[in-house]
């Protein structure tokens, strides 16, 4: 059964969801106003992983990500560049898109953009207004925290006094509010320049909190499975989305919330003071591969701190390029009808011990150690010839299976080259049985001039890309 260590409750709970098969899942996203920078993909690596864990495990599910396309940074940027709010960050967005289609996350089934909810805002507000949760002040609205006995129940914080801060987007002494704690759900424009919605509530614009409560209730209901994020996000963000969630409605908001750790570079918290932020473009520049990058991002459980170091990427692409090679012998490798019954054990093995790892709150870890386990005897198995027919099938249908979850294997490549190339192939091959070594060495310089890389073996030619 899968168990995931829940936030709100502080230990390891197994995972019922609200209705039979079905998961309602909802994923802070990012905030489009620059590059998506590596810690901010090892999260999204991380709800891929829980994506995708739960639909093997035979789950329906509904998996809502949304984009933060309006605040502070999207405004003063947006200002400087002299382009409309749509306009400046539609190129980040399409970055972003790109970024996660290389890295292997599959598209969430529902992405809500913030500009794009405002009346729903406007609505989870005026509830809030309604019931005294909330309270208007100089042209702004806040939320009264000392009107939810509840808040603190996520991140556990002492709220005792005023407490201000965690996070740059917590709007302090801008406006008159009764409580330093409080926080805003709409903001009066600062100036005529300033973008802004007319609405009932009057000309402004939502605060950061509000949007992800009325998009995720919006697609979700008001009470849904899982609400997940980066650990930064406990307090205020999912702290607050919380209070005015279940103050406008009076129900549970989420059920299980799952936070993942920090990712330092070096030993140290990524900033660009230190000369120390990436974004997955920087890293892909600097030759490291999508697929080695999203290794080296699941390598490690989500619940655990990565390290991001140089020597640790490369060590994570010549781990993937040693999957794929071994995936591409077990393909290829020239079997016998029957079966090798150690063969066919070590699969069963390794299967439970992916599944243990996995309900064991994802436990990335585990799970590859399994198919590390499982490689390692199969190689000696290819190498001795003791791979049978059903072997093979069973083997490759169980690397199909592991990668539904983890992604690492991709594509069989084999399936990617074009006649052109095959043909070059197929004529080097000629060429060597002609003992035209010459020719045979001009195919393969080209081939390897064009990403191809011909290995051949007993059991005749492989190629892989560099």
């Amino acid at each position: 059964m899968l168990q995931l260590h829940n936030t709100l409750s502080g230990r390891s709970e197994e995972f019922r969801p609200l209705r039979e098969g079905e998961v309602g899942f909802y994923y802070c996203g990012p905030t489009v106003w620059d590059y998506g920078h590596i810690g901010n993909f090892r999260s999204a690596v991380a709800a891929d992983i829980l994506r995708r864990y739960l639909k093997f495990k035979g789950y329906r599910v509904t998996h809502v990500m949304n984009i933060t396309d309006v605040e502070d940074r999207i405004i003063a940027m947006s200002q400087k560049a002299g382009l409309s709010i749509d306009d400046y960050t539609s190129k980040y967005i399409d970055a972003l898109w790109q970024d996660f289609d290389a890295l292997g996350c599959e598209r969430p089934d529902i992405v809500p953009r913030a500009t794009r909810h405002i009346p729903e805002m406007v609505g989870l507000i005026e509830r809030l207004l309604k019931t005294q949760h909330a309270y208007k002040s100089d042209g702004s609205i806040y939320y009264r925290i000392s009107s939810f006995p509840e808040y603190g129940k996520l991140s556990k914080i002492n709220f005792a006094g005023n407490i201000v801060g965690g996070s740059e987007r917590i709007d302090t002494d801008r406006y008159e509010k009764e409580d330093a704690r409080d926080f805003a759900l709409w903001k009066g424009p600062g100036s005529s320049t300033e973008p802004a919605w007319e609405t009932a509530l009057g000309r402004g614009r939502p605060g950061w909190h509000i949007e992800c409560s009325a998009m995720s209730m919006k697609y979700l209901g008001e009470t849904f499975d899982i609400h997940a994020g980066g650990i930064d996000l406990v307090f205020p963000h999912h702290e607050n989305e919380i209070a005015q969630s279940e103050g406008a409605t009076g129900k549970q908001f989420v059920r299980y919330w799952l936070h993942f750790e920090h990712l330092k570079v070096e030993g140290e918290t990524m900033s660009k003071s230190k000369g120390n932020y990436y974004t997955f473009r920087d890293l892909t520049n600097k030759g490291y591969s999508a697929p080695g990058i999203r290794y080296f991002l699941l390598s490690v459980p989500y619940n655990k701190q990565l390290n991001l170091n140089f020597d640790a990427l490369s060590g994570a692409e010549k781990t993937v390029s040693s999957l794929r090679d071994f995936r591409a012998r077990l393909n290829e490798a020239r079997t016998e009808p029957g079966a090798n019954e150690t063969l066919h054990e070590a699969g069963l093995r390794a299967l439970r011990d992916f599944d243990a790892g996995m309900d064991d709150d994802l436990n990335t870890s585990v799970a590859l150690a399994a198919i590390d386990n499982l490689t390692r005897e199969v190689n000696t198995a290819l190498a001795r010839k003791q791979v049978r027919e059903d072997n093979k099938r069973e083997l490759l249908d169980l690397l199909k299976r592991f990668d539904t979850v983890l992604n690492i294997f991709g594509d069989d490549q084999r399936e990617i080259l074009d006649s052109e190339v095959q043909a070059l192939i197929d004529e080097r091959q000629e060429a060597r049985r002609r003992r035209d070594f010459g020719r045979a060495d001009e195919i393969r310089d080209e081939l390897a001039s064009r990403g191809i890389i011909l290995e051949d073996t007993k059991d005749g030619v492989r190629w892989k890309r560099k």
